[in-house]
């Protein structure tokens, strides 16, 4: 099947008179504006168009659609005139809306007639989008929204491309449109993306101006099962751009998709969303970017969903086919799937939870240095997480994997340093959530002890007495845990204690040795602490110059 036929096979609810379109309230008002006849008598009276436009529009306006054919054909500039002329001399909004809707139904006649306009603005030697564009700065809903239809019918049907700083300011205005808040025509702007983007050229251009993440917010808000069906409809198309498709990884599409496919109890939503996941495995053409994809619709439990589905009737042989198709090459990730890549497609997602590679120790051994591949990406990406997430249970298992990260490779504490995310954890010291807070205390106490399997060997060999003590060299631990030692010292100048009154009368080298126990242990009573007291602790731990 061509790309344009399958376009047009997944696109025929919105074309083919659906329920959509009769009930959109773009629709629904072109039919109020329809039946509000201008009076152009009125117009030629107070001199605001001249006696050849009104000849046209009032001859146009009264045929019926074959009698109009062959006025388009004996006036064709002549329409292209009068219509630019009326749009640039009335100012009426009722009037404005009257002659877009008469336009519109010009193209949906006859897909060809957009090359009235294309013929009138080379003759002129001027353009033929600026009158639109002009027109979606209105502040009436009506007009800048049908303005966009005709402005979307013209890009599209044209032979000649629509590019530029138009093109960049109309895909700029629907990537807006789209996030404004409330907005009653978003169906409308939806379905101007949906078209424009079956154009490879646009698709570029839209990503170029961060489309997907605009696609992707809206996704993952409240919106309803049509609009869910039109965003996803345009990552579909944009999906059969190999180029594209690899760099959509990035834009968390898998995770958001997943959630609306266990939600969907639409048919068309569920077809379409297949059709992306599909698309994400077949087309791009870095092997590795299928396979993360693949790995990541493990993560988002898609095979649980697809085992479900298998079980539901479905007359559409797509959907069908794309369910066996995934499942196949779902199942086959699993096979091959390492305890490394299921953390990496974690991390990605941005959905971090204590599944077990987080809590194994062998985990982090084998693989604490290989947060540092490609430029310490997903190092990165904790760091933002710690940084942006309004989720307790990310938070956390975000800071204890930093804290992971820099036990297990000794010079994870500078490079986190250098990243931001000493600060980062160090706010969280004071955070709402308890259990974010012993998370970033625990990773803070790794960030400041250099040698930490040493000092925790240290600290649980027995004495060589065999009286069941504990023998450190004091003097080596001290310097191995001078930061932990400050920060106590620290603390106790902002009214937060510690029981070390019984050390008091030892050594220097059995006190410092206790404090440095202490500190490592400091995290039990940390968790109880009061929240001023907490702060307190926080101001110490800013102050302390060796952090």
């Amino acid at each position: 099947m061509a790309l344009q036929e399958k376009f047009s096979s997944f696109s025929e609810d919105d074309e083919k008179g659906d329920v959509v379109a009769a009930t959109s309230v773009l629709q629904q008002r072109a039919n109020d504006v329809r039946n509000q006849r201008v009076n152009w008598q009125s117009y030629l009276q107070s001199q605001m168009i001249n006696q050849e436009d009104y000849n046209f529009i009032v001859a146009f306006d009264n045929a019926q659609p074959d009698r109009r054919e062959i006025i388009l054909r004996d006036y064709r500039l002549q329409c292209a005139k009068t219509f630019m002329n009326l749009l640039g001399h009335i100012s009426k909004d009722q009037t404005i809306q009257y002659i877009l809707t008469l336009i519109d139904d010009m193209l949906q006649e006859d897909k060809c007639r957009v090359e009235i306009f294309k013929e009138y603005a080379k003759k002129n030697r001027e353009s033929v989008w600026t009158a639109f564009i002009n027109l979606l700065t209105r502040p009436d809903g009506f007009i800048v929204n049908m303005t966009s239809r005709i402005i979307s019918k013209i890009a599209c049907w044209s032979k000649e491309l629509m590019d530029g700083p138009d093109l960049h300011f109309y895909l700029t205005w629907l990537k807006d449109q789209l996030r404004m808040a409330s907005n009653e025509y978003i169906q409308s702007s939806a379905r101007c993306l949906q078209m424009m983007l079956r154009t490879d050229e646009y698709r570029l251009a839209f990503v170029g101006v961060d489309g997907i993440t605009t696609l992707v917010h809206v996704l993952d808000g409240r919106v309803n099962f049509q609009i869910q069906y039109q965003l996803t409809f345009c990552l579909w198309v944009i999906s059969f751009n190999p180029t594209l498709a690899e760099k959509m990884q990035k834009f968390k599409v898998v995770p958001i998709l997943a959630d609306i496919l266990s939600e969907s109890v639409k048919e068309k939503v569920t077809r379409i969303i297949l059709a992306v996941l599909r698309n994400l495995l077949e087309k791009p053409e870095d092997s590795d970017v299928a396979r993360d994809n693949a790995i990541a619709m493990v993560q988002c439990k898609v095979l649980k969903q697809l085992d479900i589905l298998q079980g539901r009737k479905f007359d559409d042989p797509d959907i069908i086919e794309d369910i066996e198709f995934l499942n196949t090459k779902l199942q086959e990730s699993v096979q091959d799937l390492s305890s490394f890549d299921e953390y990496s497609t974690e991390v990605k997602s941005g959905r971090l939870e204590w599944s077990p590679v987080h809590k194994s120790a062998k985990f982090w051994r084998e693989n604490a240095m290989r947060l540092n591949e490609k430029n310490y990406a997903l190092l990165k990406i904790l760091v933002t997480l710690l940084e942006s997430s309004k989720d307790p249970l990310v938070l956390s298992v975000a800071a204890h994997d930093i804290g992971e990260y820099v036990r297990h490779y000794p010079r994870g504490k500078n490079i986190l340093e250098q990243l931001g995310g000493k600060q980062i954890v160090m706010h969280h010291l004071i955070h709402e959530d308890p259990n974010v807070r012993y998370e970033s205390l625990l990773a803070v106490q790794k960030l400041m002890v250099h040698n930490w399997e040493y000092l925790g060997k240290q600290l649980e060999k027995p004495d060589s007495e065999g009286t069941g003590g504990t023998q450190v060299s004091a003097k080596a631990k001290y310097k191995q845990n001078e930061e932990w030692v400050a920060v106590v010292k620290s603390a106790s100048k902002y009214d937060v204690t510690f029981p070390l009154s019984e050390y008091t009368e030892q050594s220097d080298e059995c006190s410092s040795l206790t404090e440095a126990q202490e500190a490592v242990k400091f995290e039990a009573r940390f968790v109880n602490k009061s929240a001023d007291e907490i702060q307190r602790l926080f101001v110490a731990f800013a102050n302390v110059r060796t952090f």
